[in-house]
């Protein structure tokens, strides 16, 4: 633990005790003006220091340790909050609904976008040539990844909340794949990179496996959400399967505009259930 969270820790735990800094150095032989300076963050102690001072207050020195997290783990943690995974589904519904609200708005600005971003991939994939320039490439990338997270992140939250596991957890491996595709998207008009038609016959594959999982998972949402949770899951796996030929995968992008229009109302239609059964509880 690092300061000043260690000062504050000791002292606490001095004070919980019912000691003086003065008691306390008598059972620890450690100067006064070491452990004020301790308690005050002003100095950070040896280890052997630290742990002197908790065992003279009964504290195991592994608790301390157990308890903080490493930089890793606070910024898996933050991550992991931020996409919604670990989101308590206990807190207000308002809070859950507001989350939906975004992921539904995003999702629309995800669909127009996806016209503008098929064209410049279009032109790219047919003449190796950018319609709007570099710049408008990737500013158009970026917001079509950007609009792609927080829509999926709608499916993150559904599928915590209807406890389709499945679903929570392929929509988070999509969104991986999005950010390594784009990322490399973007990475290629700037660096000669491996073979980009190589990579795009891998993303379809890909794309194509991950998307019947998607579809499959969605399907499993009829009961709670309707027909339509059926209807965007089948044409998902129709998508899905035109990826994985690779020859057929325009006809999946055309597939997918029906199944993404069915996602978005999906998302509304999971808000108005929640309202629905704050209105009237004896409906959960």
């Amino acid at each position: 633990m690092k300061q000043p969270e260690l000062g504050r820790k000791i002292s606490e735990l001095r004070k919980a005790k019912g000691l003086t800094q003065e008691e306390l150095v008598e059972k620890c032989n450690i100067s006064v003006r070491t452990i004020q300076r301790i308690e005050t963050g002003e100095v950070t102690p040896r280890s052997y220091t630290v742990k002197t001072i908790l065992t003279a207050l009964d504290y195991d020195l592994e608790q301390m340790t157990e308890k903080e997290p490493g930089i890793l783990e606070a910024k898996s943690g933050t991550l992991r909050n931020l996409m919604l995974i670990d989101i308590d589904l206990n807190k207000p519904s308002e809070f859950i609904n507001r989350q939906l609200r975004i992921a539904w708005i995003f999702g629309i600005v995800y669909f127009i976008l996806g016209f503008l971003e098929g064209a410049v991939e279009f032109t790219r994939v047919s003449g190796d040539e950018l319609l709007f320039g570099g710049t408008a490439y990737v500013v158009i990338k970026v917001l079509v990844l950007i609009a792609y997270i927080f829509f999926q992140r709608g499916f993150i939250m559904i599928g915590g909340l209807f406890r389709n596991y499945l679903l929570k957890i392929i929509s988070i491996v999509l969104i991986g794949i999005n950010v390594l595709i784009i990322g490399y998207d973007i990475a290629s008009i700037f660096y000669d990179a491996f073979e980009r038609e190589i990579v795009l016959v891998g993303a379809s594959i890909s794309y194509g496996a991950i998307g019947i999982i998607f579809g499959l998972s969605l399907t499993r949402l009829e009961k709670s959400l309707g027909t339509f949770a059926k209807l965007a899951g089948i044409l998902e796996i129709i998508a899905a399967c035109c990826f994985l030929s690779v020859v057929l995968f325009l006809v999946g992008f055309v597939v997918l505009v029906p199944a993404e229009l069915f996602e978005i109302i999906l998302i509304f239609k999971a808000i108005e259930i929640i309202k629905a059964k704050e209105e009237n509880p004896d409906l959960a």
